[in-house]
């Protein structure tokens, strides 16, 4: 009789658990955990961008779990993180108690066949990603070049940073892909140098990192710097009115060619759990993630760092994998060419 009664109460659970909105698999699992320590295995090395993300998200993630388990970071940066992408896929619990982080280029990495990467991206499960890294091309306001239009027609003279780098390889990309007319001066390391030259008048631009102008946000307000374009399909929020690259793009031949090489920046810093975790324990931290975005504290914590926490749904992420693996073999040998050693 009284195992009839419970029975009753948990087909009665159910059905208020679905009436409002409750995924059925998530009933019961308040209590997973409660108790237990998550390791969020970072695949980057301690304070760099990634890792900094991975501390702050650690630190405030567990509030929004039922059960507010501690949340401890492990930084596995071996093979710049193929080696925690590995770990996750093959060796990591499937008990939703890891969380991994590697680079957001892995899926276009094992794309291109390197030999290091065991892990299928396609097989993981993807519970958010938090910034987007624009790339932006920049010239100094006396250069002829005055819109992204006049790159079609007008020699733009930038500065580079050597085959692998993403000072060279914005530019080299889009000249090859749509026929814009940068000339890379290579030698550059970095925004300082990059920035420098371009006073001295040695070059009259650079293509990098968004994020990486902070310290000359006052040479963009005062025109002086003129962001041209950026290199993302998706809106870039803080510069709304900046041009999209992909808005050039006259073949679905020249988008997969970009979307190959630039998408990589809309996953963000990617999190995942290995496969085969329980559907609803996925269910408790997607929901957690995406929560996470809307944290105050967390937000406040972001703005003191200057760390970008723009959050990226598991479904997007899936639909950028998704697109990627729908590139032609033939455009993926184009890439290899271009850029070899995509990082």
């Amino acid at each position: 009789m009284a195992n009839g009664h419970t029975s009753r109460l948990c087909t009665l659970a159910t059905a208020i658990g679905l009436a409002v909105g409750i995924p059925a698999g998530a009933l019961g699992q308040d209590d997973f955990y409660k108790g237990k320590q998550i390791r969020l295995i970072s695949g980057h090395p301690v304070g760099g961008d990634y890792d900094v993300g991975a501390r702050l998200l650690a630190k405030h993630l567990a509030r929004h779990i039922p059960g507010q388990p501690m949340i401890v970071v492990q930084n596995m940066p071996a093979a710049a993180s193929v080696a925690a992408a590995n770990f996750i896929y093959h060796q990591a619990p499937r008990d939703g108690t890891v969380i991994g982080s590697f680079s957001r280029n892995l899926a276009s990495q094992a794309l291109m066949g390197q030999p290091n990467i065991e892990a299928d991206p396609r097989r993981f499960i993807w519970l958010g990603g938090y910034a987007l890294p624009s790339r932006v091309c920049v010239n100094w306001h006396t250069a002829p070049v005055q819109s992204i239009e006049d790159l079609f027609t007008r020699e733009l003279i930038i500065a580079g940073g050597g085959a692998t780098s993403s000072l060279s390889i914005v530019p080299t990309v889009i000249n090859h892909v749509l026929g814009t007319k940068f000339r890379i001066v290579e030698g550059y390391k970095g925004i300082r140098d990059a920035a420098l030259a371009i006073e001295r008048g040695e070059v009259q631009g650079v293509c990098m990192s968004y994020a990486q102008f902070n310290d000359y946000q006052h040479l963009i307000r005062a025109g002086k710097l003129r962001i041209l374009l950026h290199a993302e399909e998706a809106p870039v929020p803080e510069i709304p009115q900046v041009p999209s690259i992909y808005k050039f793009v006259k073949t679905e031949e020249q988008r997969q060619l970009l979307r190959f090489v630039f998408s990589s920046a809309e996953f963000g810093r990617p999190y995942v759990f290995p496969p085969e975790v329980p559907r609803a324990r996925v269910d408790i931290m997607r929901k957690a993630f995406a929560d996470l975005a809307r944290d105050p504290q967390m937000l406040a914590d972001a703005a003191k760092a200057r760390i970008d926490m723009t959050y990226h749904s598991p479904a997007r992420l899936e639909a950028l994998i998704a697109n990627l693996y729908r590139t032609p073999p033939a455009t993926i040998e184009t890439v290899k060419k271009l850029v070899p050693n995509l990082q």
